[in-house]
């Protein structure tokens, strides 16, 4: 087949393969540039970026329990494309590009071929469709820097460079979100066993130091910086105690194991491809060492999903690098012991298959209402209203929808709560104030427009519900309601006094 082709094309295949994975990635994740709302966190994490440009800084400015990396990240993307939604999902496909150029690295420095490892990164990016990864959340961001650490812990050459990159890679993870914690044991424990297996102990003991210190940098520079401005015990409340309280909590087992069926079987191909690893890839050495970081990895990637207590999905996306590496081992290791080149070819149609599997699954429910995919959504059609209206200074209040819509109208924000559950629902207890006094202090404001999702009505506190019912009743009119799928979303007007 190759003897038609150019000689110049089978010279740079390779390069020229590399150089597509961008654009395979954004005609993956496409349908991440249409809707306004794709995760609520997202949304959290872009009006923070936002507000952080406008001199708000994070947790004293907009207040959230994970570290500023997120916004931090989102914000420099800001800076360089513009303020837009379509600027962060334009990161969102960096970022998983940027892991899959990560997951062949790793296979490469592991001494498996390269198509293995393009294999792992198409997989990677398919499965990102899952889940709420197709959301510039934290497991998309920070996945980047956790699959290069471990290319550099397998990695030969000098030992305290490559330390030095992976506690700066793990620092910067840390930053984003502190889950990774787990993943940056890992990439130590492989840099470190040929030290621990030829005992050099102070070496050993020498390089844990200098990894642990270069991880905490980050946060610790934070830290400081917050101290200067004399809110480092904003920072520590929102980033070190609000985060331990939640962890404390957990969910039903039965809630937990039918959430982890969900993301089962959002992740089948992978999980069926990875079978094959286990009975072909132990024929091969370099595919055998290859399963076993894999399967640990997946083991350790558990860990860092089960930590939180809460089985929410986008947390399974930790999940997705190691799994998509295995499967890969396992395509890999099958076609290479049935042999010719029919087989392979048949294999690489099955992984394209898996890949337009994913596409589809993720496009089937957004035809539910025809071909108009790309027509504004509520949350557009709702800040387009109030645009319309809205003067220099005025407020509106979220206070049970989706945060997105302070991003769109460009309003002043009432409150450093815009997250609802850190407000008016179930998380309230982790914001460290009176979240009653704070919804009364936003309601006196009196908004110029306040927005209710009634499906969500019952997910507010009572004593919130009573506030906010009160207000309506005394001092706005219904402006307009949207139809959603899950029920009405209602626009209330200030109503002015004569």
């Amino acid at each position: 087949m190759s003897a038609g082709l150019p000689a110049w094309l089978l010279r740079y295949r390779w390069p020229i393969a590399l150089a597509l994975l961008p654009a395979l990635v954004v005609m993956i994740r496409w349908a991440s540039f249409l809707p306004s709302v794709i995760d609520w966190d997202e949304s959290l994490y872009l009006l923070q970026a936002r507000e952080w440009l406008r001199g708000n800084w994070p947790f004293s400015g907009v207040w959230d329990m994970h570290p500023l990396g997120a916004p931090a990240i989102i914000a420099v993307f800001f800076l360089i494309f513009g303020e837009s939604l379509e600027t962060v999902r334009f990161l969102g496909a960096f970022c998983v590009t940027a892991t899959g150029y990560a997951l062949i690295a790793l296979t490469r420095v592991a001494g498996a071929p390269r198509a293995l490892g393009y294999a792992a990164a198409l997989l990677y990016a398919a499965h990102t469709l899952q889940m709420g990864g197709l959301a510039s959340n934290t497991e998309i961001l920070f996945a980047p820097f956790v699959v290069s650490s471990l290319a550099l812990a397998l990695a030969p050459g000098p030992l305290w460079p490559r330390l030095i990159g992976m506690g700066v890679l793990i620092g910067c993870a840390l930053l984003v979100k502190q889950v990774v914690t787990p993943e940056g044991c890992l990439a130590f424990a492989i840099f470190a066993w040929p030290l621990l297996r030829e005992r050099r102990w102070g070496l050993l003991l020498a390089t844990a130091a200098a990894y642990a210190a270069l991880c905490l940098t980050p946060t610790a520079l934070v830290a400081v910086i917050y101290a200067i401005r004399g809110e480092f015990h904003i920072w520590y409340e929102s980033t070190i105690l609000a985060p331990l309280e939640y962890a404390s909590g957990r969910i039903p087992l039965e809630q937990m194991f039918w959430r982890i069926t969900l993301a089962a079987l959002a992740l089948r191909w992978l999980l069926a491809l990875g079978l094959p690893a286990l009975l072909f890839a132990p024929r091969e050495p370099v595919l055998r060492r290859l399963m076993g970081l894999a399967l640990l990895w997946f083991a350790v990637a558990c860990l860092a999903v089960a930590g939180p207590g809460f089985f929410f999905p986008h947390y399974f996306l930790i999940v997705v690098p190691p799994l998509a590496l295995l499967a890969a081992i396992g395509a890999y290791s099958f076609a290479h012991y049935v042999g010719g080149l029919r087989a392979r070819l048949a294999l690489a149609a099955l992984l394209g298959f898996a890949a337009v599997d994913m596409v589809a699954t993720d496009l089937a429910p957004r035809l539910t209402r025809g071909f108009a995919m790309g027509a504004p959504d509520t949350p557009r059609r709702m800040a387009a209203l109030m645009n319309d209206e809205l003067q220099p200074g005025d407020t509106i209040f979220v206070p049970n929808y989706q945060p997105v819509v302070y991003f769109l109208t460009q309003a002043r924000l009432p409150t450093r709560f815009p997250f609802p559950v850190h407000l008016t629902g179930g998380f309230a207890n982790l914001a460290g104030v009176d979240t009653d006094a704070e919804v009364a202090r936003i309601l006196a404001s009196r908004p110029r427009f306040i927005v209710l999702d009634r499906t969500e009505w019952f997910a507010m506190r009572p004593s919130a519900m009573s506030m906010l019912t009160e207000a309506l009743e005394e001092g706005y009119e219904l402006a307009a309601s949207f139809a959603e799928e899950r029920g009405p979303v209602e626009l209330w007007r200030r109503v002015e006094a004569e």
